[in-house]
């Protein structure tokens, strides 16, 4: 367990700095569609009544604030992994909720516009977002924020205090001892 929570606080901080676009995409997607659950009721609330989600009001504002809170967080990098869990979690919920009562042509929600409306090719196609969402957040997940990132700043800052406070403990200790060892000899 330790070994768990050590490599979700410290993910690698060298990625390539590409990645904040990565995180820029996926965070604004999630920052973007949580405030959409609080605007329309059709996409919170009246969404989740429709697919029978336990709790409809209280889950859509829970869902609708971590996307918000989770998603400005994966743009900044900070915490990075710790929300990648949720929101892998968020994304297998999203597709089993919606995309298996398509497939099976009984989706409380509209169906597609245009065809394929039913079956396996609109579940597909209505799959997309989540499927590049979590793909996103899987790779933040396994590689961390990248070079650009609050968490690579943090990790920079504790690794200056961690030295300057050896710095400060270690050597004064280990400096007077090499005196003492050369008056002795």
């Amino acid at each position: 367990m330790k070994n768990i929570m050590r490599w979700l606080s410290q993910p690698p901080v060298d990625g390539p700095e590409s990645t904040v676009l990565l995180r820029l995409m996926a965070g604004g997607v999630f920052f973007w569609e949580g405030i959409l659950k609080f605007v329309y009721v059709n996409q919170g609330v009246g969404r989740f009544t429709k697919l029978g989600m336990p709790f409809p009001i209280f889950t859509a504002d829970f869902v609708g604030g971590l996307e918000i809170v989770g998603g400005l967080l994966l743009m900044a990098g900070l915490l990075t992994r710790w929300m990648a869990i949720p929101f892998v979690i968020e994304m297998i919920v999203a597709m089993l909720s919606t995309k298996i009562s398509l497939y099976l042509g009984t989706s409380p929600l509209p169906l597609p516009p245009a065809p394929p409306k039913i079956g396996a090719w609109a579940v597909l196609h209505e799959i997309r977002s989540e499927y590049a969402q979590i793909m996103v957040v899987l790779y933040l997940l396994i590689n961390g924020p990248g070079k650009w990132s609050l968490d690579t700043l943090l990790a920079r800052l504790r690794a200056t205090q961690a030295g300057a406070f050896i710095g400060r403990t270690a050597l004064p200790g280990l400096m007077s001892r090499s005196s003492e060892l050369r008056a002795s000899s």
